[in-house]
């Protein structure tokens, strides 16, 4: 018995129970008045109560509530589904997706029998699970057949997954594929990251994992439905996954949930949050439908916008953009109509080069011989870069070659900025004329910079300040990555006007004193 059964079974006994209040084997009476999904988000209430939060943060579990529930499955096309009917569901929890599937079949005149297939490893929540299987098997209105599965979702398919020579040659395939996949990070030599290597990259998550293996596990024209972190849309780290989820799937529908902290409504998780409706399919619909709320589970307040595939799905990069209204879509198209990136015109966005914790003792807090400046985060105020501001650890001695680059013209933008901030580009214009005595410099690495293999003239870096200053490009980043972390996998990947532009924008730019948002937008309006 591990800590977190223990744990579980004491605040049983502290509460004057004997047993978990659905035992294997019992099926747990269904209010009158209650529906499946009722009963099964009664269940999931009681073992929220007992299970410490740290236990299920252990096993990546997060919950989903009854109405979101309903929505994801609401959003197959089960009125299209005839005879047998067979969904998966891998990390099943409490069955409370599978209670809602269930529910929404029942409902189509098409559907005959389903047969149910339920994945979960945690002891804890398997008892729970399988007696809320029993419940829907004895209230269902059409045949069901279940099945609870014990076996690791990722590494008990590996050979099939792989085509290994001993794999099954008739893996078993679904209709439907439903999931709220665990949200857990594992080390990159992890059984389930070494099954798929072809999506993994680093350290993988395993909610990704989940999601790739379920599309494998689909029938041809099959549709799954999973509510995950948005943060596989974009950036180097995902871009294996995209290739391939996107690839062999169809992307039909996103939902976004505004509000970080109302989507798992009794968890307390502050994690950006996505449903994805995938059709196992090359085909890629004309359309996709994006909608969002403000309020976590509140679907009654929607806003739906109906957008061209490749205004979302980027083929380039396999990256997803997620408008949220037609100002945000406006955005995408507007930017459409540039055709270079910043690698295009020798230009590239880097990150900076120093890691404070690891060069502590090269650190100074003042300038003397053989220490150059450290520029950071903190040095960029109001569009220019303040050097020095009299704080610690402002220069750095030039030990190492690879902690040094040349003094030359830069865009400095921070790396991070916190998630109430109006502005998630925050930039600055370096100029090296301004520290004429240090022929190289240094950049701690919570500032990225953009520079060119060749010297950046003033027209040019004022230039770039007007994109990344402006409110549109600011829009942009924000409907790529919703993440405070600017990353230079995105940046390098966005569209930009050609250097001749960019040079006149930063030559209008430089004949005021104006730095401000307002001016950058009306600079960068005339060349759209």
């Amino acid at each position: 018995m591990d800590v977190c059964e223990t744990r579980v079974r004491k605040r049983i006994r502290r509460a004057g129970r004997e047993a978990l209040p659905f035992r294997a084997g019992r099926t747990p009476q269904l209010p009158s008045e209650g529906t499946m999904v009722d009963a099964v988000a009664q269940a999931t209430n009681d073992y929220l109560s007992r299970m410490p939060k740290t236990c299920r943060k252990t096993q990546g579990q997060f919950f989903t509530g009854k109405d979101t529930a309903r929505f994801m499955a609401g959003l197959f096309s089960a009125e299209k589904l005839r005879g047998d009917v067979s969904v998966l569901d891998p990390g099943a929890g409490t069955g409370i997706l599978s209670a809602a599937v269930v529910e929404r079949l029942q409902a189509m005149p098409g559907v005959r029998h389903v047969r149910l297939v339920c994945y979960e490893t945690d002891p804890n929540v398997r008892e729970v699970l399988e007696s809320n299987l029993r419940l829907m098997a004895a209230r269902t209105r059409i045949p069901l057949d279940w099945e609870l599965r014990t076996d690791n979702f990722v590494t008990s398919q590996t050979d099939a997954y792989n085509h290994s020579l001993y794999a099954e040659p008739n893996p078993e395939k679904f209709d439907l594929a439903i999931g709220n996949p665990p949200y857990k990070k594992l080390p990159k030599d992890a059984p389930e990251a070494t099954a798929m290597p072809d999506v993994c990259h680093g350290a993988p998550n395993l909610y990704f994992l989940f999601a790739a293996m379920a599309l494998f596990d689909l029938k041809d024209g099959g549709e799954m439905v999973f509510i995950i972190p948005r943060s596989w849309t974009s950036g180097a780290y995902f871009k294996s996954f995209r290739e391939r989820f996107l690839g062999e799937g169809a992307l039909e529908r996103i939902h976004l949930f505004k509000s970080r902290d109302k989507v798992f409504s009794q968890e307390d998780v502050l994690q950006e949050t996505m449903i994805a409706k995938v059709r196992k399919s090359p085909r890629k619909p004309e359309r996709i439908v994006v909608s969002s709320t403000e309020a976590g589970e509140d679907f009654s307040a929607m806003r739906t916008l109906e957008l061209p595939y490749p205004s979302v799905v980027s083929g380039a990069d396999s990256y997803v953009f997620l408008p949220t209204n037609e100002e945000e879509a406006d955005t995408l198209r507007k930017l459409a109509g540039f055709k270079e990136t910043l690698p295009s015109l020798g230009l590239r966005m880097k990150t900076g080069l120093t890691v404070d914790f690891r060069n502590g003792e090269d650190l100074r807090d003042a300038a003397e011989e053989g220490a150059v400046p450290l520029f950071q985060a903190r040095h960029i105020r109001a569009g220019h870069v303040v050097f020095p501001v009299g704080k610690p650890h402002e220069y750095i001695m030039a030990r190492q070659p690879s902690l040094l680059q040349r003094n030359t013209n830069y865009l400095f933008i921070k790396r991070f900025t916190s998630k109430e901030e109006r502005r998630r580009l925050q930039c600055g214009v370096y100029l090296a004329r301004q520290h004429p005595d240090y022929p190289l410099i240094s950049t701690q690495n919570k500032v990225n910079f953009i520079g060119g293999t060749s010297d950046l003239s003033d027209q040019i870096v004022f230039g770039l300040y007007v994109l990344f200053n402006s409110s549109l490009y600011d829009s942009y980043y924000r409907i790529l990555n919703g993440s405070t972390q600017v990353n230079s996998t995105e940046i390098n990947a966005m569209p930009v006007p050609s250097i001749d532009a960019i040079a006149d924008m930063g030559a209008e730019l430089l004949r005021g004193r104006d730095m401000s948002e307002g001016v950058c937008d009306r600079i960068l309006g005339g060349h759209l």
